[in-house]
Formats: structure tokens, C-alpha cells, sequence
């Protein structure tokens, strides 16, 4: 008798333990990113050359300024001038539009975020931005499509569909019948895009690795959606580079969380039903 009151005084703790696993997992989904705000954020103007002679071995600093300016680094050289923090310690975070958390995205396990009017892209976790970057978007000819999509299929390199000469590289397609998608190509400081999503290398091969894939029941079904990614906002194509009124206003291109929210929002509930239906499966 005794023995069988301690087996099952032993399942009870088990399942007890195994219950507040379950319960310690959820309450412990967020990201911990530890980042270094820098003392203040205020942006000039310097020459491109001048910078360069005397940063070219700072990684950090080369990749703030590349990201400020939304150039790739072979581009970097033919601006006559480049926008320069005036205190570059800290984490490229600071100096990029994004909220560092976004409250309404705390059950969406990941999401890409990339915005047309700033030129910039990030990516949360749980509500935690975990990655920011540059980006180049679709020329006024060719915009890139605004809306909620989802990471379809991937491949290191693929030819463009526009012309068979261009390579894409870490390709991952986000509209499958337009044959839109984010890949690594040049930057040059501005939308230039035939409709894509340009990305550094390292931002493009972060994000490759990042996103998840469709499943596919068949040629024709999707069993199982990718990653939530959600373009939004629309380019001034008339007026100057949007990341110059930085000079005079550093918070110029500031997203607050109520404004990212409320592009979310029309969209968490799709999300949100999308995710389950891949971590039921």
C-alpha cells in the first residue's frame, strides 16, 4: 500500500513538474538582446573619403553608417557626402526607425517588418526586435506591393525574372506569382528595385537562415505558410532622401510602437492562425 501511494505521489510531482514547464516556457519566450545606447543621437554631414580614411577598419562604425545612408559598402565611396552619428558607440538599433519593442506581436514567434518610406527593415521575436537593417525597394515604375505576405521558397542563388543576367543571391520569394522576394543586390542609397526587397549580404544571408519556408500539399495547395512579413508605407519620390532631415531632426524617421501597431494590427489575427496551424502540425 505504501509503495503504490509513493508511485503515484511520484506521477502527481512529475506531472506537476512537467505542467510548470510547460507554463515557465511560456512566460519565458522573449529574447534577451543586450544593447549599448550611446550617449546621443544627433547625425552630420561629413565627406565620404575623409570618413572612410579613418573608419575603414571599424566593422561596428562601417556597418551604423552603411545602414544611415542604406548604400552597400562599394557605394559608399561615390557619395560626395555620407550622414555620420556623432556618436557611433552604439548598437545599430538606436540609430535606425524601429520600436525596440512592440507589445501587440508578443505571442508572434517571428516577424520581418520592412518599411517603404524609411527604407529599413526589421525583424522581432516575441515582440523584441532582434535585427535592423537597410533596404532598397521597388523604383517608382516598379513598386514593391504594400500588405501582409508570408516566405515561400528560398534558394542561395536564382536568376531575376526581369533579366536572366541578374543573380539574386540568398533569394527568399514573399510573392510567388509576382516573383517578388528579398535577396542580396546593390544598394545605391534610394529604391531602386524592380520591385524586390535589396539587401546587404549579411542582412540577406541573417534573414535566409531566419525565415521559415512553405510546406506544400501539393503543386497547387500550401499546407503550411512561411514567415509573416508585412511591407508598409509609401516613398516620397519627389523629395530628398528621407534619412537627411536626420540632420535636423534626429527622430525624423522614428516608428513608435503605436504607429507599427497600428499597421500590424488589421493583420495579427491571420498571423497568429498561420502560426498555429505550423506549431500544431
Amino acid at each position: 500500500m505504501k509503495n503504490s501511494v509513493k508511485i503515484i505521489a511520484l506521477i502527481v510531482s512529475v506531472i506537476f513538474l512537467s505542467c510548470n514547464e510547460k507554463k515557465e516556457s511560456k512566460t519565458h519566450k522573449k529574447p534577451i538582446v543586450e544593447r549599448i545606447q550611446p550617449k546621443e543621437i544627433s547625425f552630420t554631414f561629413q565627406k565620404s573619403k575623409e570618413w572612410l580614411n579613418g573608419n575603414t577598419d571599424t566593422k561596428k562604425a562601417m556597418n551604423i553608417v552603411l545602414a544611415i545612408n542604406r548604400v552597400g559598402e562599394s557605394n559608399l565611396t561615390k557619395l560626395d557626402s555620407i550622414i555620420v552619428p556623432t556618436d557611433i558607440s552604439g548598437d545599430i538599433a538606436y540609430y535606425m526607425p524601429f520600436p525596440l519593442d512592440v507589445s501587440s506581436l508578443k505571442e508572434v514567434k517571428k516577424i520581418i517588418v520592412f518599411s517603404y518610406a524609411t527604407q529599413a527593415f526589421a525583424t522581432y521575436e516575441y515582440g523584441v526586435l532582434t535585427h535592423v537593417g537597410p533596404t532598397s525597394m521597388g523604383k517608382e515604375k516598379d513598386k514593391t506591393p504594400t500588405g501582409l505576405f508570408f516566405t515561400n521558397w528560398k534558394a542561395e542563388e536564382t536568376t531575376s525574372t526581369f533579366n536572366d543576367e541578374w543573380k539574386l543571391k540568398w533569394n527568399f520569394n514573399i510573392e510567388n506569382k509576382l516573383g517578388v522576394g528579398f535577396h542580396q543586390y546593390e544598394l545605391p542609397g534610394y529604391p531602386a528595385s524592380h520591385s524586390c526587397l535589396r539587401l546587404l549580404e549579411k542582412d540577406a544571408k541573417m534573414l535566409y537562415t531566419f525565415a521559415d519556408e512553405w510546406v506544400l500539399e501539393s503543386d497547387q495547395k500550401i499546407e503550411l505558410k512561411g514567415t509573416p512579413v508585412i511591407v508598409f508605407g509609401s516613398y516620397d519620390f519627389e523629395g530628398q532622401k528621407p534619412w537627411y532631415d536626420l540632420i535636423e531632426n534626429p527622430k525624423a524617421l522614428s516608428i513608435s510602437k503605436e504607429q507599427l501597431e497600428k499597421v500590424i494590427s488589421p493583420y495579427l489575427s491571420t498571423i497568429l492562425k498561420e502560426q498555429a496551424k505550423r506549431e500544431n502540425k
